[in-house]
C-alpha cells in the first residue's frame, strides 16, 4: 500500500529511541498517523514541528497498518508561529478539534481551512475569527451544524441576532426580543456577507456560541473535557486585546 499527499503536521510523539509517530491532517486522506524513522534526530526535528506543511509518502504492507512516513518540506511555518502564544495555543486547539473526527476520514474543506488559518495564526484577530469558523465547520462535519442562514421563527434573513440553544438555528432580533435572556448571541460578523471584522466583545460571544454546542453535543455526549488549549488560546487572545487597549466581554 502506498500513497502520496500533502499535509499539515498537528502532532508527534516519541517511539523508541530514535523514531516518532507523526500525526498530520492531509488533503485527501484525513487525519493520518505514520512512523518516521530517525524522526528524533537533529536534522529531522525542525521539519517535524506542528504547523509545517509537508509532502508525505506513506507506505504499509496492509491498509490497516500504522505505516511509514517519508516527509519532505513544503512550507515551514513552525518557527514563525512559536513566537506567539495565540498561534501556539490556536494550533493546539485546531489539532484537538481534528481529533474529534475519525482517523483517515477525508475532510477536504477542513484541510483547506486549516491551511488558510495557519497563514494567519500570528494575527490575533484574524486567527480568532478563522478559528471560530473552523469550529462551525467541525460541528457541521460531526452532524451538529448550526443554521445561521435565516430566522427559525419568521424565515427572514436580515438582522439575525440570536441562536436557539435547543435547535442551533438563528433568530431575528425582533422575533427573539422577548426571549433574549434564553437565547445565545449571534455576533454580526458571522452573518452571511457581513464583510466586517469582529470586535473583541463579538469574538467572545462567538466562542461562547460554538463552545456551548461543542459542550452539549460533543464533550458531554462523549464524556470528555473541553481541550485545555482552547481556554489557553482565549486567555492569550484576551491578553493581546488588553495590550492593544481593547476589552472583551
Amino acid at each position: 500500500m502506498e500513497w502520496r499527499d500533502e499535509g499539515i503536521i498537528i502532532g508527534a510523539r516519541r517511539h523508541g529511541e530514535t523514531s516518532l509517530i507523526l500525526e498530520a491532517m492531509t488533503a485527501a486522506h484525513g487525519r493520518h498517523l505514520g512512523l518516521v524513522r530517525g524522526g528524533r534526530g537533529r536534522r529531522m526535528q525542525p521539519l517535524l514541528q506542528p504547523g509545517n506543511r509537508v509532502e508525505l509518502l506513506w507506505r504499509a504492507r496492509l491498509d490497516e497498518h500504522l505505516g511509514i512516513f517519508q516527509v519532505e518540506p513544503l512550507e515551514l511555518n513552525a518557527a514563525r508561529l512559536f513566537d506567539s502564544a495565540v498561534a501556539v495555543f490556536g494550533l493546539q486547539t485546531l489539532a484537538a478539534h481534528l481529533r474529534l473526527l475519525p482517523e483517515r476520514d477525508p475532510h477536504q474543506t477542513l484541510y483547506d481551512t486549516l491551511e488558510l488559518i495557519i497563514g494567519h495564526l500570528d494575527d490575533p484577530v484574524s486567527a480568532a475569527e478563522l478559528l471560530i469558523r473552523f469550529e462551525l465547520l467541525v460541528l457541521d462535519e460531526l452532524g451538529f451544524g448550526l443554521d445561521l442562514s435565516q430566522c427559525a421563527a419568521t424565515g427572514v434573513r436580515d438582522d439575525l441576532a440570536y441562536v436557539s440553544p435547543k435547535t442551533g438555528r438563528a433568530v431575528s432580533r425582533q422575533a427573539g426580543s422577548q426571549w433574549q435572556d434564553r437565547l445565545l448571541a449571534l455576533p454580526a460578523f458571522l452573518g452571511k456577507g457581513a464583510g466586517r471584522r469582529g470586535s473583541p466583545a463579538e469574538i467572545d460571544q462567538a466562542f461562547r456560541l460554538t463552545g456551548y454546542f461543542f459542550g452539549r453535543h460533543v464533550y458531554e455526549a462523549r464524556g470528555i473535557e473541553p481541550p485545555e488549549a482552547r481556554a489557553a488560546f482565549l486567555s492569550a487572545l484576551g491578553r493581546q486585546f488588553a495590550t492593544k487597549g481593547e476589552s472583551a466581554a
